[in-house]
Order: structure tokens, then C-alpha cells, then sequence
């Protein structure tokens, strides 16, 4: 049984949450340019909601990117001194996973294509085998990890929208979730014929971070916090754990 604090403030959303033993606690709004002020106070009136503090959890989850250069930063910077602070380790999740996560329910068993919009005319992207196990999740660690976790295909990249490319041997429709599909209108005409349903108002979640880092907790992926680093992903690409 573990607990995780997970944060995120990748996109315009800040967010943070709280699993215990499988059970899930939330904040989320959307606040563009509040992450700085908004983020440390968000956190600690969820703690306090659960009569929690830093010495109860397990690790502290952060969405490293990629994502918003000052975001992923103030995540980041949190995160990295929270846990120096308690002496807790850190669980850098995918935001991309998360997305892929956050999809499930609608996915029926398509692979989902995870956008994030990265300004300058392009998106950070990944696709995913999504998971089979429909959620909620009451006990991650329980269940099959292959069931889970979405499970990423290839790389997690950054272009422009005109240069995805879907393995040619991936067959059937496509689900896309994410901010970057406010460019879709210049995706290759191939992609946008499989896209068979979209989700462009969702973000990158906290809840999905933790649910995706109470997994990676029992495989033993962490880092110190004097080594927390964001994805920024700029002339990069990059092939990583959730």
C-alpha cells in the first residue's frame, strides 16, 4: 500500500493529487500563467483535506514534460523541493502517458495518439497502446501492469503537425486526446481520416500521474530529488519510462 503526491502544471491546467492505497484525491483547474502562485497552495490544502503530511507519503509524482518550458519547471521546482525537504524519492511520470491514461475509458481497445499543443506551429506526440483494463482503478499494483499502463509505441516526439507519422502496421481507428489538436487541421490527410474520435479539452491530469506512478513506485523507478529534471523535448527526441 502506498501513498503518492502527484503535481502538474505541464499545460494551462494545475493540478494536484493524492492516492492512498488506490484511492484517489484531486484538484484541477485551469489557471494559464497562475502556476507559480496557485501550485504550493493547492497542494497544501489538499494535505491538509487529508490530515496528511510529507512524512505520510511514499514519493512525490511530477508530470517532467513534456510540456510547457515554465510549467515543467514550476513542477519541477516544487516537487524537487518537497521531497528534498521529507527526504522522499521522486517518480517523474510521462505527460503524454497521462493522457493516454486519462483516455482509457473511451478508448475501446484503439491505440490513442497523445497531443500536446508546444506553440511555435508545433506539437509534442506519442502514441499508445491504451489500456485494457477499464477504470477506475481501485489497486494498481494488483492488477496485470500490461493492463494498465498505456503502453507507448515507438517514440514520444516533437514536429510540426504535418510530420506525424502512424506505424504503417498499426491498423484500425485512432483515438486523440490532448491539446495539439487545435493544429489537427494540418495533420497529413491519413491521419486525420483515422482519427475516429477526439478529445482536444483534456489535460494532462495529477490523478493520472499518480495512478501511473504507483506502478512505476513498485518497479522501483525513482530518482533523488537533487536529480529531478523536466523533458523539455526542443531538439530532441526522446525515448523514456512513463
Amino acid at each position: 500500500m502506498t501513498t503518492i503526491l502527484a503535481l502538474d502544471t505541464s499545460t494551462d491546467a494545475c493540478s494536484c493529487a493524492v492516492l492512498i492505497n488506490g484511492e484517489l484525491h484531486e484538484r484541477f483547474a485551469v489557471l494559464p500563467r497562475q502556476h507559480a502562485k496557485e501550485l504550493l497552495p493547492m497542494v497544501r490544502a489538499l494535505l491538509q483535506e487529508l490530515d496528511l503530511g510529507l512524512a505520510a507519503l511514499d514519493a512525490i509524482a511530477f508530470g517532467r514534460g513534456p510540456g510547457s518550458f515554465t510549467g515543467l519547471r514550476i513542477a519541477a521546482g516544487v516537487t524537487q523541493g518537497l521531497a528534498y525537504g521529507a527526504n522522499l524519492p521522486v517518480i517523474p511520470v510521462s505527460t503524454l502517458a497521462a493522457l493516454a491514461l486519462q483516455a482509457r475509458e473511451v478508448a475501446a481497445g484503439r491505440a490513442v495518439l497523445s497531443l500536446i499543443d508546444a506553440r511555435i506551429d508545433e506539437v509534442y506526440w506519442a502514441l499508445f497502446k491504451a489500456a485494457a483494463v477499464p477504470g477506475p482503478y481501485p489497486h494498481l499494483p494488483s492488477r496485470a501492469e500490461e493492463d494498465v499502463l498505456p503502453q507507448l509505441i515507438g517514440l514520444e516526439q516533437l514536429s510540426a503537425p504535418e510530420a506525424i507519422t502512424i506505424d504503417a502496421t498499426l491498423t484500425g481507428s485512432l483515438l486523440a486526446v490532448g491539446s495539439g489538436l487545435a493544429l489537427s487541421a494540418r495533420f497529413p490527410a491519413l491521419l486525420s481520416a483515422r482519427l475516429a474520435t477526439r478529445l482536444p479539452d483534456e489535460h494532462p491530469r495529477a490523478g493520472a500521474i499518480a495512478r501511473i506512478a504507483s506502478v512505476l513506485h513498485g518497479r522501483g523507478v525513482r530518482v533523488a530529488a537533487q536529480d529531478v529534471e523536466p523533458l523539455y523535448m526542443r531538439d530532441q527526441v526522446a525515448k523514456v519510462p512513463l
